[in-house]
């Protein structure tokens, strides 16, 4: 289970959390512009647009989790695993396994527009990267700082959808996601008028009531509406700091904490990071289910065939202070 959002303030923000029950060993990648890619049915790619996020990289490859791109263009992948729907490779399609899909955008896409005429024909096949890596079920949240688009691969065809609401979850499709906002339109981050009797002396029992009934369970379609609320109320001053403040409160509200959701295997699901992407600077920023200090990685040198890997800070980072220090005078 995972949640991703956009943010804005003075510059675009994209991110999201990862939700299992284990790390796959995943590190910050950057892929510089004349690193090599290789398509199951779409040629080869040897110059493209550089672009950071956190990966995987068996065999050499960047499996992305999320990423962003030098252009400002951001996608990310979650679990979508009682609909997807992957089919072999069709002519005339634009075919594309499911671990392609996040460096075939980036690689030749500046933005949500030119992305848009790829998936107009895209057609996910259903190829495995590997033998002991069968395609994992996905769908993908991709933006930049105009409009934000939710990519399916249904029974019924891809669909492409736009996403005025800036977040996405896992299931049900995001059609259904997003039609439960009517039910709670009603919240509000203010203190709730009397509309159910006038008659009657009804105050509020304090600050907060207005989002009475903002669903708290984990599920998917109650994380859309929390992260939904949270987002669209949050605010910042628009600093660097300070969104970037905001969009890991924001991803706080959806956290998973050890122990508190257990699969029937007794797998016990937890945040393995949190991600912010500042797409404009290509900065990338995470912390971990071990570490909440935020750890910054800048995109730096774009130029370059070989891929730049950062392994996460894992250990948890406490600043600490001197109790016994004089008081300043």
């Amino acid at each position: 289970m995972c949640t991703a959002i956009t943010y804005q303030t003075k510059d675009f923000y994209f991110g999201r959390t990862l939700d299992h029950h284990v790390s796959y060993g995943e590190e910050v990648v950057v892929m510089p512009r004349s690193f090599p890619l290789a398509f199951r049915h779409e040629g080869r790619c040897d110059r493209h647009y550089a672009a950071i996020g956190m990966a995987v990289v068996p065999r050499g490859y960047p499996l992305y989790y999320d990423a962003a791109n030098e252009c400002g263009l951001c996608v990310a992948g979650l679990r979508f695993a009682k609909n997807a729907v992957y089919r072999p490779a069709q002519a005339g399609k634009c075919n594309l396994a499911q671990f392609e899909l996040i460096p075939f955008l980036l690689a030749k896409c500046a933005d949500v527009g030119e992305a848009k005429e790829y998936l107009s024909r895209l057609n996910v096949t259903d190829e495995a990267y590997a033998e002991d890596m069968p395609p994992a079920p996905l769908h993908w949240l991709i933006a930049d700082e105009r409009e934000a688009i939710v990519v399916e691969p249904l029974a019924g065809g891809v669909s492409v959808r736009e996403n005025p609401v800036g977040v996405m979850t896992n299931d049900p499709p995001f059609s259904e996601q997003i039609a439960q906002l009517a039910r709670h339109m009603a919240l509000s981050p203010r203190s709730p008028k009397n509309a159910f009797c006038p008659a009657l002396d009804l105050r509020p029992s304090g600050l907060g009531s207005g989002a009475f009934g903002l669903p708290g369970d984990l599920s998917s379609q109650s994380r859309f509406v929390r992260a939904a609320f949270v987002r669209c109320n949050a605010r910042s001053d628009g600093g660097e700091e300070e969104s970037v403040n905001a969009f890991f409160h924001i991803l706080g509200s959806v956290e998973q904490v050890r122990g508190c959701c257990v699969g029937d295997n007794g797998e016990e699901e937890v945040t393995l990071y949190s991600s912010c992407c500042n797409a404009r600077t290509g900065t990338y920023y995470y912390t971990t289910y071990e570490n909440h200090a935020v750890t910054a990685v800048p995109m730096g040198e774009r130029e370059g065939t070989k891929l730049v890997r950062i392994p996460l800070v894992r250990r948890e980072c406490i600043f600490c202070t001197d109790a016994g220090a004089k008081e300043s005078e």
